[in-house]
């Protein structure tokens, strides 16, 4: 559980590793490889490729090695989560301010707390959890799932069609599932939520509200995309300890 943390502690130290977390597809293309949407410094599926090449390498030094199992587990999770397989001109959906159920939005260092992205991130999850800690609640998966895992397998590790999941499922209900439209926007570089015509701005004032109805529909995805997250994860470490790591 330490370990699969330790990537967004390496990003603060190493911020070139920043890009590694997501593939930002944009929320109105529906098809084509998903590596076409890998930025200069690199994606989520590039990111993965790479460290389990290193992994995998008996002549690289051990730390190193290490380094890379820890950014692997949590790479794979990162590229399950919805708002990390898609943008809309919005940075992943941290610059949509959210009223998340009697927390109303407000802005801090031109972002916004609680935004889309983060409720996604954290405040689902815990809710679901109900207080049980990390083995209760993988257990819980695992009895709920255990019927799916098998086909969640099959064809090995499919990166690209895992982030297109992960696209989808934010299109469907990321931002899908909220009472009012939310428009797809011009697919341009954003890096404050200052961007793309103040996208912040123009999503706060859309008083987007994320209450029981919305937290049912996205807890369901949360909860098959983390258990899709293990057990593709373990899959992919059961393959490479077959080299004899």
């Amino acid at each position: 559980m330490d370990s699969s943390t330790w990537a967004d502690d390496e990003r603060g130290r190493d911020p070139a590793t920043a890009p590694w977390h997501f593939i930002d597809i944009p929320l109105g293309v529906t098809q084509g490889p998903a590596e076409n949407f890998c930025g200069a410094g690199g994606c989520v599926l590039q990111a993965v490729t790479d460290q389990l090449a290193i992994l995998k390498d008996k002549n690289v030094p051990g730390a190193k090695r290490a380094a890379a199992l820890r950014f692997i587990i949590h790479f794979v999770g990162d590229l399950h989560q919805p708002l990390h397989g898609s943008t809309n001109s919005d940075r992943g959906g941290n610059c949509v301010p959210v009223k998340y159920f009697r927390r109303n939005p407000h802005a801090r260092n031109n972002s916004y707390t609680p935004n889309l992205h983060h409720v996604w991130d954290t405040e689902i999850l815990e809710s679901e959890m109900q207080g049980a800690d990390p083995v209760e609640f993988a257990d819980t998966l695992d009895a709920a799932f255990e019927g799916s895992f098998a086909a969640w397998q099959q064809g090995g590790m499919q990166l690209d069609a895992w982030a297109w999941e992960s696209h989808d499922h934010a299109v469907e209900t990321a931002y899908g599932a909220f009472g009012k439209s939310i428009a797809v926007e011009p697919d341009v570089s954003v890096n404050t939520c200052a961007d793309d015509n103040n996208i912040g701005q123009r999503m706060l004032h859309k008083h987007l509200v994320i209450g029981a109805a919305y937290g049912d529909q996205a807890a369901s995805v949360v909860e098959e995309r983390l258990a899709q997250a293990g057990i593709r994860l373990a899959m992919i470490l059961n393959d490479a300890t077959k080299a004899g790591l």
